[in-house]
């Protein structure tokens, strides 16, 4: 069976790794996978781009002009059909919107596509209307894969003549322990020898990620830790509106923003706590990072978070979103360490039984075949 996995990635994240682990799986299971990464003419290799190659996985670069691009995009449906692609898979709203949107006897092949969740942005923004085309977009697809329950909710209706299933991110737990003894180098190496306790966040710098609020809880939260640093790894929009934070609160000398960081899990090891104050979410990959490498966790409670973390008992859940509730929840995981000890083993238990990424590219395989009508 062959796969066309079509992205546009704004960076290497949950959505990235996970694609990373489904095709590595896949190639396991044999079949043949393609990653077809898109971008704009004058970008250069992206991050997903380098790690593929990087772990052996098949890649092919695409640059296209931005936008409803549909010339291209009909390009690409032409390129898939030469090189007798079967299945077109979807991640993300760019090619829901552009290839899913055609019904499937113009476009001449099956598409599916999974959802990692909607930012819900503000009404008439730009983010607001791709958002709307992809939810009309995805009705016409054969299949969407939801990666939690939760997110049902986040559908626009029934499929036309398709379904809808739930397969739960996963990731290679074993791999990602051994990454995680890798050596940091500069500026990570002098930032934790200068700071007793860590902080860290991974995500996107967009509003949906909530990381105003963790900056404003670091400053309530050093004021009783002076020692203390935070490291937020991730490149976005909201960088120098993020920066002008920092300065206000006087905090530069205890925020680290390295940008892109290939070293997520030797950051997680060597972190104390990891905090998401999202405000959506679907099921994060650097959640199921950090609960493999038993580092504790404070988490908004959205999306698939609070059925990983057990309601509370795998990791301390936010009910608001105030930087005195995050600052005093960072408090509480610091320094009880025993309970953080108890709730990162319960939830270590639970990633290790439901979220490995072998389980996760058998359910795609079992989706694939039903779509494709093949046994």
């Amino acid at each position: 069976m062959k796969i066309l996995h079509l992205i546009d990635s704004g960076g290497l994240y949950g959505a990235e790794k996970m694609l990373l682990s489904l095709v590595k799986e896949q190639l396991k299971q044999g079949l043949e996978p393609m990653i077809l990464s898109a971008g704009e003419p004058q970008v250069g290799e992206k991050a997903i781009e380098a790690e593929a190659k990087k772990l052996g996985l098949p890649v092919t670069e695409w640059r296209m002009k931005p936008g409803f691009n549909m010339k291209a995009s009909w390009t690409i449906r032409n390129w898939a059909l030469a090189n007798k692609y079967q299945l077109l898979h979807s991640h993300g709203f760019k090619f829901n919107v552009l290839l899913g949107a055609l019904p499937e006897k113009v476009r001449g092949l099956p598409i599916v596509t999974t959802l990692h969740g909607y930012v819900h942005a503000p009404r008439y923004s730009k983010m607001w209307v791709y958002e709307s085309l992809d939810r009309f977009a995805i009705r016409r697809m054969k299949g969407v894969v939801l990666v939690g329950e939760a997110m049902k909710k986040e559908l626009p209706g029934k499929l036309s003549n398709g379904e809808v299933i739930t397969i739960p991110n996963g990731l290679e737990i074993s791999e990602l322990q051994d990454s995680s003894l890798s050596l940091l180098d500069e500026p990570f190496k002098s930032f934790l020898d200068k700071h007793e306790s860590v902080i860290l966040g991974v995500g996107r710098l967009s509003r949906e990620k909530g990381f105003d609020r963790l900056i404003s809880a670091f400053s309530e939260f050093r004021k009783h830790s002076p020692t203390s640093g935070l490291v937020i790894v991730g490149e976005g929009k909201l960088r120098h509106q993020l920066e002008a934070l920092i300065a206000e609160l006087d905090i530069q000398d205890d925020v680290l923003m390295p940008g892109y960081c290939s070293t997520v899990p030797a950051l997680l090891r060597q972190s104390q706590v990891l905090v998401m104050p999202s405000l959506t979410e679907g099921l994060p990959i650097t959640l199921l990072e950090a609960i493999s490498l038993k580092v504790p966790v404070v988490a908004s409670a959205v999306g698939e978070i609070p059925k990983v973390l057990g309601d509370g008992k795998g990791g301390k859940l936010l009910r608001d979103l105030e930087p005195s509730t995050i600052a005093g929840a960072v408090e509480q995981t610091i320094n009880d360490e025993e309970r953080s000890r108890l709730r990162t083993e319960w939830a270590y238990e639970a990633v290790v039984k439901d979220f490995s990424s072998a389980a996760m590219a058998a359910s795609y395989l079992e989706f694939y075949e039903r779509v494709l009508g093949t046994p």
